[in-house]
């Protein structure tokens, strides 16, 4: 079948199709009507005047001149011309300088003044219907066009059968003729993250080989600069990280870390749930009492010194990590605050009184917040209530009666009242009363607080102390016999203390970095992809240290995937006086990078949660939690 290039029935539309079987059952002979309203004379489904090489309405071959008879033979489609598939006079977008989308016509229809003229000599170049615009819709796109860039898209449905040879810009979405108008944000900078990490584990397209196996001056400048706190300055971009030994160097330096007690054949990281990892190993001291005594006062002497830091703002943070709880000492104007903060995680009803007879004062901040957000919906109801007043005057009775019931149920929550002989009165009427055992004062107590012990061992049951009353806590924490375990395999053990700056009886300790390179499948083909992998109680300044190195030597293409401390994921939620006060406490001599310390000065914006994955690409940060 000889067909002329570039065309291609394009207009079905099942409208038409239902119509014209209408037209062809009514039909007789194989006479049509054109739709110009002039009775054909000539073959059927073709006027006298449109020219040759016409297609039918569906797929077939070309009708010629000469006459057909019989019925069911189909018309031509009166808008399926050969030369509208590539006509230059279709409607297609212009697209001005200053980025406006404008909507031009491309098409014009020729008055006719003959009324028996046929369709096809009335419009050259006709596009369906659904594709015509008018005047008002080209006004209307115009006006939205000079308020936003908001491009017009045609119909796509009207051109899926186009053939590949006649596809133009003419044919493609407007969101890929014109440039983007808005670029994505770049954020420099990820959440602060206070929680303790596990577990790192980077990856990039380009080689993290240049991060493992240090020379010996390397490694040796490396822990003298974090000594003396001296960090160096690196470009942009590396253009090669493996023969570039500042760099090396400064990710010698990121992965130090200061531990008490250090004892070399026990992991003391992390303690909660992590008898396991002291099974089977030798613990002399869990018999020995003048050991556990010995151990306590260095302990205690550590702690005592990096409170002391803390206060002179000399160690911007610390954790404390026992058997059963964790606790973040933050200095002033870290975290957003400007006093002390201490934040304990999880409590128990045990731990909270024990504090409150030690006169230490705490508060709640998941709690309190939840308090809050309640208060602030009952006030919501209340406004509207108020609003409501007319339409409520005629429940008046039954609003009595509800807060009557509500004020019982409330009273039963709190626990039982003071005469809780009379409450059973109905037993004694009834002949049961010595059947029936009545609550004690022990159960009746628990019931009472059972609210509080609800909150034993779960995130809710943070406690935050502030100011002052944190050097009560250090004290509390030093003589309080429940931060040591006293049976298990932690007994006698005391916690270990974590912090990124030297204190009095601490160990140095270093991060285990490894670095592999896998193939990774992407769609059909594989890609190599080169990982680092960190080990070790990851403080929040070396996560940040270690990805602002990366970014300059993997020229800010890489991700991480972060394995966080569960217990310790609580610890970015925010403390109820927290005032943020900028730069207006110098922590120029903490000993921590100068990135670290814009950062962690900043609140936390995570909640009770933690990061989970970060991603850089071209020098902008994207992150999961």
């Amino acid at each position: 079948m000889s067909q002329q290039a570039g065309y291609s029935p394009s207009f079905k539309r099942p409208a038409e199709i239902m119509r014209m079987r209408r037209k062809r059952a009514r039909s007789d002979a194989g006479v049509f009507s054109s739709p110009s309203g002039q009775g054909s004379t000539g073959s059927p489904g073709q006027s006298g005047s449109s020219p040759a090489c016409v297609r039918p309405f569906s797929p077939g071959p070309l009708f010629n001149t000469q006459n057909r008879s019989g019925g069911g033979i189909k018309r031509r489609n009166p808008f399926a011309n050969i030369e509208n598939t590539y006509s230059p006079k279709k409607k297609f977008l212009i697209h001005n300088d200053d980025g406006n989308a404008e909507a031009a016509d491309s098409y014009k229809m020729k008055k006719s003044t003959e009324g028996d003229e046929d369709v096809s000599t009335q419009c050259q170049g006709v596009l369906p219907f659904s594709a015509r615009v008018t005047e008002v819709e080209k006004q209307e796109h115009r006006d939205i066009s000079s308020k936003e860039c908001v491009p017009f898209c045609e119909d796509d449905s009207l051109f899926e059968e186009e053939e590949e040879d006649v596809k133009g810009p003419l044919l493609k979405s407007p969101q890929a003729i014109a440039p983007a108008s808005i670029s994505p944000p770049i954020c420099t900078e990820y959440p602060a993250d206070w929680s303790l990490k596990t577990r790192l584990l980077f990856t990039s397209p380009l080689s993290l080989s240049w991060a493992e196996h240090p020379k010996a001056q390397e490694e040796a400048l490396g822990l003298s600069q974090h000594c003396r706190a001296h960090f160096s300055t690196l470009p942009h971009s590396v253009q090669d990280p493996r023969s570039c030994s500042e760099l090396r160097c400064a990710f010698r330096q990121s992965l130090v870390y200061w531990q008490h007690p250090s004892l070399p054949w026990i992991s003391l990281f992390p303690r909660i749930n992590a008898e396991r990892s002291f099974t089977g190993k030798s613990t002399p001291w869990a018999q020995d009492t003048a050991l556990q005594h010995s151990l306590m006062s260095e302990w205690a002497v550590s702690l005592s010194s990096l409170y002391s830091l803390l206060k002179a703002r000399l160690c911007p943070y610390f954790y404390l990590c026992s058997y059963q709880f964790t606790v973040l000492f933050r200095a002033a104007g870290v975290g957003g605050s400007s006093s002390i903060t201490a934040l304990i995680s999880p409590t128990t009803r045990g731990l909270r009184e024990a504090m409150k007879a030690e006169g230490i004062e705490f508060s709640l901040p998941l709690i309190e917040e939840r308090r809050k957000s309640r208060e602030q919906q009952n006030l919501t109801v209340h406004q509207g209530e108020e609003e409501e007043q007319e339409e409520k005057a005629q429940e008046c009775s039954e609003l009595k009666e509800g807060e009557a019931c509500r004020a019982g149920d409330e009273g039963e929550n709190d626990g039982y009242n003071d005469d809780e002989d009379g409450s059973f009165s109905w037993l004694k009427e009834m002949g049961v009363q010595d059947k029936i055992k009545k609550p004690d004062s022990i159960t009746i107590q628990l019931r009472k607080e059972g609210h509080a012990v609800s909150l034993d061992h779960k995130p809710e049951s943070v406690v935050c102390v502030e100011g002052s009353h944190t050097f009560t806590l250090i004290n509390f924490l030093i003589n309080c016999r429940s931060v040591v375990a006293a049976a298990g395999s932690q007994a006698g053990l005391p916690p270990t203390l974590l912090a990124p700056v030297a204190f009095r009886g601490a160990t140095m300790h270093t991060l285990k970095a490894r670095s592999v390179n896998v193939k990774s499948r992407v769609g059909s083909t594989f890609q190599n992809i080169s990982t680092l992998e960190i080990t070790g109680p990851v403080l929040p300044s070396s996560l940040c240290t270690v990805a602002t190195l990366l970014r300059s030597a993997q020229k800010g293409n890489f991700s991480a995937a972060l394995y966080t401390h569960i217990p310790s994921a609580v610890m970015n939620t925010h403390t109820t006086k927290q005032q943020y006060t900028g730069g207006s406490v110098d922590l120029s001599g903490c000993g921590l990078h100068p990135a670290s310390i814009q950062q962690l000065q900043q609140p936390s914006s995570l909640g009770k949660t933690a990061l989970t994955h970060i991603n850089m690409n071209n020098y902008s940060y994207t992150w999961k939690n």
